[in-house]
């Protein structure tokens, strides 16, 4: 994918934040066979609306709704704040930071240093990591937007939003 393309995917991406994130996209997308013109869409339709179009890499909150939340894992004193939601699609939780730390052979010691997911590398491939390791390729086969953002969101906030940002990847990746 070009950068033109991304930029009618994302039109309020900053020429500055699609030059950061465009090669790790590419490569993350490769790397989870994210490689037909319909994943592709649904992948960057999330992102756009998870990401603010490329603004955000962590949450906005605190993390303190996190704290004591044993269903992410967050056992320990500050894991709220700590290992709150980070990446193009928010990873949090320190279960889900020690997976992809796993996934990662520990290359990144992000048990320690979770903010690292905020690097453009990172926050691209963690983006990919949680869509194999959810299988949403299947979904964006059968183009189920509502099942994808169920999947990222747990319900459907921002819906409306997704669905836009999939029509314009639709007419940039899939009719052009």
């Amino acid at each position: 994918m070009d950068k033109t393309t991304l930029k009618k995917i994302m039109p309020f991406a900053t020429d500055a934040n699609i030059d950061k994130f465009l090669p790790h996209l590419n490569d993350t997308m490769a790397t989870f066979e994210i490689d037909t013109p319909m994943r592709q869409a649904h992948f960057l339709a999330q992102i756009a609306h998870e990401s603010g179009s490329l603004r955000y890499v962590r949450e906005i909150a605190s993390g303190e709704a996190y704290e004591g939340r044993k269903d992410l894992g967050n056992v320990m004193p500050g894991d709220g704040p700590r290992f709150k939601g980070r990446g193009l699609i928010q990873l949090t939780g320190r279960t889900n930071y020690k997976l992809f730390d796993e996934y990662t052979n520990h290359e990144y010691d992000l048990l320690h240093h979770p903010e690292r997911v905020e690097q453009p590398d990172l926050a691209s491939l963690v983006a990919g990591w949680f869509w194999h390791r959810n299988k949403l390729n299947e979904l964006a086969d059968r183009d189920q937007l509502m099942k994808i953002t169920k999947k990222i969101n747990g319900g459907y906030n921002g819906l409306e939003d997704r669905g836009e940002h999939l029509i314009r990847a639709k007419a940039a990746l899939i009719t052009s």
